[in-house]
């Protein structure tokens, strides 16, 4: 045994962590729209940037780039967002939303910001400290 406990490791707690508040979040929007983590997160994407690549998506939410394939297949076939062949290159792709996935969006941003003031409010002024301190790691490091 090295003596190194998994538990007590900063890194580990902090996964563990955001697993737990996205699969709470994501109880929420699946009883409110029937989606999923990676769904949300596509949608999410392009009610802030418009028509994006999938490769665009995948840098920003950290997610695979399958992960992000088959969300915005199962969103396309709802009819949520459209996908974009490029004129000049077929194999480049845009997704955007379209109205029924604007429509979605909306309807579940409020759910969004309920969430978040409901964490906001279980770290208190703790969270002034954890955004501080994240900014100090991680400035231009990883």
């Amino acid at each position: 045994m090295t003596g190194f406990v998994l538990n007590d490791f900063l890194p580990y707690r902090l996964a563990v962590a955001a697993s737990r508040v996205s699969r709470a979040f994501e109880r929420r929007y699946m009883a409110e729209a029937g989606i999923t983590v990676p769904e949300w997160r596509v949608l999410a994407h392009l009610s802030q940037e418009g028509a994006v690549s999938v490769r665009e998506i995948e840098l920003r939410a950290d997610m695979e780039k399958s992960k992000v394939s088959r969300a915005a297949s199962r969103l396309q076939r709802q009819g949520l967002i459209e996908k974009l062949e490029n004129p000049g290159d077929r194999r480049l792709v845009s997704l955007s939303l379209t109205p029924k996935g604007l429509i979605m969006v909306e309807r579940l941003i409020p759910l969004a910001m309920e969430f978040q003031s409901e964490l906001q409010a279980v770290l208190g002024d703790r969270l002034l400290c954890f955004d501080k301190g994240l900014a100090t790691i991680c400035n231009g490091k990883f």
